[in-house]
């Protein structure tokens, strides 16, 4: 079990920098040798009394203290002292001069602020800045994107660009690079004649878990790598026109370039880039998975190799070593590839790696968004929502500035990938985006607290246990006081990991508690058939019947008993889908008690101490519990 942060520990923790350099085994203090006639040094008792007494009593002369004058009751035991104070004990530790290795978790990392310019009049005057852009323009050169041509008739759209600067920073906080994009300004595009499709699939987050889950169980090696100016690999079929960025001398001025590759801005970039990659990934020997369009997969008799793609970001892992490295190996013939090593960071989220298992925390993100929100010094609290909480669309006066509140909401939308133990609270504040009041904010401002005290908290995936799927369904009956709407939680579980979880308002109306179940579980059942499909890609085979567990006895007799369909006509037949699914004997569903009910932190807040409970069954751990920090 984790526990938030008090604000004992917020002092604490700002107070590292003046933590002495004892160790635990002795208290030995590192000073120096003094002189011979150096005065001793004043602990601090005697210098508080010595200064009490020096601002009581004027200052002695030298009357005072001749011979003639009466011996005080101390003098004598001063007149067997030493003329010189005995030399102090050196320490010989190897560390001496550093932190205990215990406070290594407590270092923050300054980053340096620098300043992002706005235009490219700015950029050109900083040296770094002209480096990252003369950085993309050999990329820009070395992959073709584009030929200098004579400008062509007037109805033709010849479209505009420009720089967009970033600083881009490590897990740690610290500088990696200095980045300088020329994008396309492609709003001027008009559809059917300058592009068509758009679409590209990214990888999803419950792919990523589940994937990491298995790479965990199975102790398979992960590895992450970045493509380069990915967009540029990408053929642009169509015919587009753009002018001359600035800082680029090669032709005349009245000239255009002719795009042959596609740019970042480009309504179709990401489709045309994730279509060079699918046709390279493909002639190397991999299938693509119909369960995730992103997930790539070659099986041999050596094991199973999958890569993951997100944009521009891939993981790699699988049993085959040595088919990861011809992979790799083809990859850096057809693009120009950066490897980053073991997976640590990734879209992100932290992943520290040990022999209990993989965490998953996005620490970095959580400080970034309570820096920008002037959060970083508030008192934390134990929970994220009050309990008995009902917001409605009239809680309190309008927000003069609702774009604070809209920016803090959709930085928080992010956060429950890691995070399930929020995700009914930012479930709650984000359905006020469009007309956000006084207590709307208050609510958001106590996840933020939440989130000061736990920002070292993550998802937990163990390296032990079965690989087979089990969930957890419950919803809360008419929870929305606007709609009447009942709220719909779930989780589903592999192995001993929790990899899948949501939180949303059911699309319509229920008419009894028996129903609002009923619906979450038919939500929670066809989950449940595509991560089985999704985990027999990665080589898991998981048994049939999978375990539901709920609470509502109505529900579950509903489901097993057919006898009971009378009594549900006005349910939508589409909900009928998991009566059908245990008849087939893919799915049994079990009665649990409420106290064990795990997917109640979807859809309600709580005390402390049932959400702390909770959370701890959920296998979120703390940073530092899990093996140290990252």
């Amino acid at each position: 079990m984790f526990y938030s942060s008090t604000p004992e520990d917020v002092t604490f923790l700002s107070e590292v920098t003046r933590l002495p350099l004892f160790d635990d085994d002795e208290d030995v203090a590192e000073d120096l040798i003094l002189p011979p006639d150096s005065p001793a040094p004043a602990t601090p008792a005697s210098s508080s009394s010595a200064s009490s007494s020096a601002s009581s009593s004027p200052t002695p002369t030298s009357s005072s203290s001749s011979d003639d004058s009466p011996p005080t009751s101390g003098s004598s035991s001063a007149a067997s002292l030493p003329s010189s104070p005995p030399v102090p004990r050196r320490s010989l530790r190897a560390n001496k001069g550093q932190l205990p290795i215990r406070y290594n978790d407590f270092v923050s990392y300054n980053v340096e602020a620098f300043t992002i310019p706005t235009s490219y009049k700015q950029a050109m005057l900083d040296p770094n800045w002209n480096n990252a852009m003369q950085t993309e323009f050999d990329a820009l050169h070395a992959t073709g994107t584009w030929e200098v041509v004579d400008r062509p008739p007037e109805p033709v759209m010849i479209l505009g660009n420009r720089w967009v600067y970033a600083v881009k920073v490590k897990a740690d906080g610290t500088l990696e690079r200095f980045q300088a994009r020329l994008v396309v300004q492609g709003f001027g595009q008009e559809y059917g004649l300058d592009y068509d499709e758009t679409f590209a699939p990214v990888a999803k987050m419950q792919t990523v878990r589940t994937l990491l889950a298995v790479a965990a169980v199975r102790g398979r090696p992960l590895f992450q790598l970045d493509v380069k100016n990915a967009f540029l690999h990408g053929d642009l079929k169509e015919v587009v026109y753009m002018r001359r960025p600035p800082g680029y001398t090669v032709g005349r001025d009245d000239q255009v370039c002719r795009l042959r590759r596609s740019l970042s801005g480009l309504k179709q970039a990401p489709r045309a880039w994730f279509e060079k990659f699918q046709s390279t990934v493909l002639a190397l020997g991999f299938r693509q998975s119909n369960n995730d369009p992103s997930l790539f997969l070659r099986s041999s008799s050596a094991g199973l190799i999958a890569l993951l793609l997100y944009v521009d970001d891939m993981i790699i892992t699988g049993d085959d070593v040595t088919g990861i490295q011809k992979l790799k190996a083809g990859l850096h013939a057809s693009f120009t590839l950066k490897e980053l090593g073991s997976l640590s960071y990734f879209l992100g989220l932290e992943i520290t790696r040990s022999q209990k298992g993989i965490l998953l925390s996005q620490r970095k993100y959580i400080g970034d968004l309570l820096s920008s929100a002037q959060f970083g010094d508030c008192i934390p609290v134990s929970t994220p929502m009050e309990v008995n909480l009902h917001l409605s669309r009239d809680s309190g006066v309008p927000l003069v500035n609702p774009s604070q509140y809209r920016h803090l909401v959709g930085s928080l939308i992010y956060l429950p990938h890691t995070r399930p133990d929020i995700s009914f609270a930012v479930h709650v504040v984000s359905q006020f985006m469009s007309d956000p009041r006084v207590d709307h904010l208050s609510a958001v401002h106590r996840i933020l607290r939440y989130l000061q005290g736990t920002r070292d908290v993550g998802i937990f995936l163990p390296a032990t246990g079965n690989l087979c799927l089990q969930a957890y369904s419950d919803s809360d009956y008419a929870g929305c006081v606007d709609t009447r709407r009942s709220t719909t939680g779930w989780c589903v579980q592999v192995g001993g990991a929790f990899v899948n979880w949501r939180c949303r308002k059911q699309d319509k109306v229920s008419k009894s508690s028996t129903e609002a179940e009923y619906r979450a579980m038919s939500d929670v059942a066809s989950e449940l058939v595509w991560m089985q499909r999704l985990l027999l890609d990665l080589g898991v085979t998981c048994p049939s019947p999978i375990t539901l567990h709920v609470d509502n006895t109505s529900a579950i007799q509903i489901a097993v008993n057919p006898v009971l369909h009378d009594r549900t006509k006005h349910i939508e037949i589409h909900v009928h889908y998991v009566c059908d699914l245990v008849h087939e004997g893919f799915l049994v569903v079990r009665h649990v008690a409420s106290a064990d009910q795990l997917a109640d932190l979807f859809t309600k807040p709580f005390h402390r101490s049932r959400h702390m409970l909770l959370s701890d069954k959920l296998m979120l751990r703390d940073q530092h519990q899990f093996g140290g920090g990252c």
